[in-house]
């Protein structure tokens, strides 16, 4: 019998938390609830959820430093939930290392629609077992192996989000190859994903900033156009 995967709510509106819970218990998963800041933090290290619904505004620590505090511990894929939906604080939130953002009101079908794409795109590391279709691209001190999600850095494991993985694997393995912010987004985050084009700045923002340019290669801005990772000759 499959093990059910647990999701944690969290969000002080025990209206919202029950009838997410209900929803995802009609589709097999198991959930638990918080109401608040402090208890999210104690719930999630107790019951070692799968996943994390997280609202932002909660009494106590909001829902910004509750992602800080699991982002310490954890890659658990986390999606906000906010009543704002203005682009500065979807671009927080996903700064912060959430996965998705989806603005209240929200139909019932689509959250569960996300819920299933983040943990699919979140277990992909652990289904690629075959080291004879072992995918993995290599320059001067980077490798980035897309069959166990491992990127060697300088000599050093980087430590990454899936998403941040996939995306980095993506351009590396089409070096000088140029790519939109909408090819990138369709082809890392797949067509359930209802986001906008900045999602893709912040995640190059994010790699960047653990990996720094090599004399040999670089993540390079294609302006007005998208991104391309530059080899050079």
């Amino acid at each position: 019998m499959a093990v059910k995967q647990k999701i944690l709510i969290v969000d002080d509106d025990s209206n919202i938390a029950e009838l997410i819970s209900l929803y995802l218990t009609k589709e097999c998963y198991t959930t638990s609830i918080a109401y608040d800041g402090e208890a999210a933090v104690r719930e999630f290290h107790a019951f070692r959820p799968n996943l994390v619904i997280l609202d932002l505004m909660l009494p106590g620590i909001d829902g910004y430093q509750v992602c800080r505090e699991i982002r310490a511990s954890s890659d658990v894929p986390i999606i906000m939930l906010s009543a704002k939906g203005d682009t500065f604080d979807k671009v927080l939130g996903l700064e912060l290392g959430a996965d998705d953002y989806v603005i209240k009101p929200f139909d019932a079908k689509e959250l569960i629609a996300r819920v299933r794409a983040v943990l699919r795109r979140y277990q992909q590391p652990k289904a690629s077992k075959a080291p004879s279709n072992e995918k993995c691209v290599t320059y001067p001190d980077l490798t980035i192996n897309l069959t166990n999600y491992s990127v060697t850095y300088m000599g050093r494991q980087v430590d990454m989000p899936p998403k941040e993985l996939e995306l980095l694997y993506f351009i590396a393995a089409s070096p000088n190859q140029v790519f939109t912010r909408e090819q990138l987004l369709d082809h890392i985050w797949g067509y359930e994903y209802i986001g906008d084009t900045r999602t893709v700045d912040v995640h190059i923002k994010r790699l960047r900033e653990k990996i720094k340019d090599n004399p040999g290669w670089s993540i390079a801005t294609v302006w007005g156009i998208g991104y391309k990772f530059e080899v050079k000759s």
